[in-house]
């Protein structure tokens, strides 16, 4: 898939770092591979060693330059025809007070939990940030940087070595 320019924010001689495409989310990056193949097992070598340092990185700069309340990683991926790529998820205090906020999500929260104990896991946050910040034709209002603004201080964070 060929990124546009103004999401792309870092790349290594295996993989690329970008801003996902399709979200209002700021901080919502994507490490994808430069090689064909979906799978981690038909990766090179060079590949695999460079992974973790780099998705370190990217959730280091995510936290230090952006301050979320936590960042997840997580690889979801069934699409034919993308390679192997990798989802950093910041999820910020404003977004779970949304998710809150939504009774549609906070019946997702309290099933076969007592009602008194308000926690969500990053599955039922990570569809809220889905289907509310990638997916909808109108996405929820966002607080903080706008996407242009994260790529911007990623690119200069990326830089200094």
């Amino acid at each position: 898939m060929d990124i546009p320019s103004k999401y792309r924010i870092h790349e290594t001689e295996h993989w690329r770092v970008n801003h996902r495409i399709d979200t209002v989310l700021p901080g919502y990056l994507m490490v994808g591979s430069k090689s064909g193949t979906n799978a981690l097992y038909d990766l090179p070598t060079g590949a695999l060693v460079s992974l973790g340092p780099l998705l370190a990185r990217a959730q280091r700069e995510v936290e230090t330059l952006l301050r979320p309340k936590r960042v997840y990683i997580g690889r979801y991926d069934h699409s034919p025809g993308h390679p192997i790529h990798f989802h950093i998820i910041p999820v910020y205090d404003w977004l779970e007070t949304l998710f809150w906020k939504d009774e549609r999500y906070r019946v997702l929260a309290s099933f076969g939990r007592p009602a008194a104990e308000p926690e969500t896991d990053g599955a039922e946050l990570t569809f809220y940030i889905w289907r509310e910040f990638c997916e909808a034709p109108n996405p929820q209002q966002v607080t903080g940087p706008m996407v242009s603004d994260v790529v911007e201080l990623m690119q200069s964070a990326f830089l200094v070595a």
